[in-house]
């Protein structure tokens, strides 16, 4: 626990991301409630390609995307940003983020962000165990309810075949993405404790 308190203490002291242009942009259009509009407008026709995967409205078709509904606006563009130059690892979406300038870029994160994501039906015998287990080891850096911040993703809501895929690779460190506070956040979990977690998050507002 010190040492899961000692990683979170050195993220939140330290910058919360490299601010990009697209970063200072997407705050210039947030100052103004009809600039906002307009960009989320904007960003809907511009995710068109998005809607292939990740669905309609950010809600994914399948289980193994992410959905990007009601995620924080500043950690979506924050991993469009790490998709583009490389420091996230998946070829299709790197060359998909690579043809987006700066204002796309923040006007697709502006309208993913404004779109609420629908709960899932999740096995009602797992959430209280889930619920015990995500505040115990994940609401510190997620959030009381789950739905993130400029850091943290939002994990109210996700699929719960995604939640459970995830929340293993990171335990078992067997993903394309590896993260030592996730690492060490998921390390108790047994099997079931997963699978209950995963129950719990699908089903959140």
């Amino acid at each position: 626990m010190r040492v899961i308190l000692f990683l979170a203490g050195l993220l939140a002291s330290g910058p919360l991301f490299a601010q990009s242009a697209a970063h200072e942009r997407m705050k210039t259009l947030q100052a103004d409630p009809a600039s906002l509009q307009a960009a989320i407008a904007a960003g809907k026709k511009a995710s068109f390609f998005c809607a292939n995967c990740h669905g309609e409205g950010g809600v994914a078709k399948t289980s193994d995307v992410p959905n990007l509904a009601g995620q924080h606006p500043a950690y979506l563009l924050e991993q469009i940003r790490k998709f583009g130059a490389g420091e996230r690892k998946d070829q299709f979406m790197q060359g998909l983020i690579k043809v987006l300038n700066d204002e796309e870029r923040a006007q697709i994160a502006l309208y993913y962000a404004s779109v609420t994501v629908p709960p899932s039906k999740a096995d009602s015998s797992q959430i209280a165990h889930g619920k015990m287990m995500f505040d115990k080891l994940c609401a510190r850096c997620h959030g009381p309810n789950a739905r993130g911040n400029e850091l943290y993703p939002r994990l109210a809501g996700q699929q719960q075949p995604y939640l459970k895929k995830s929340i293993t690779h990171y335990r078992d460190g067997t993903g394309v993405r590896n993260n030592q506070l996730m690492a060490i956040a998921t390390s108790p979990l047994k099997n079931e404790d997963i699978v209950a977690l995963s129950h719990y998050l699908t089903q959140l507002p």
